[in-house]
């Protein structure tokens, strides 16, 4: 998901570059979103991997 998240990135940049803003902008937006859902999907991994299995 980070993966996705940099290569949304990487697009939105180079189109900024270019001067495409309206895609510049979608593709930001889809970076942001996906940013934040592996950031709860890290923390909540991180919650529940930590239970001790007695």
């Amino acid at each position: 998901m980070l993966r996705w998240s940099i290569t949304f990135l990487v697009i939105a940049i180079i189109a900024a570059v270019f001067g495409f803003g309206g895609i510049a902008g979608t593709a930001a937006g889809i970076a942001e979103i996906l940013f934040y859902v592996f950031i709860v999907l890290f923390v909540i991994s991180l919650i529940f991997g930590r239970r001790s299995k007695v």
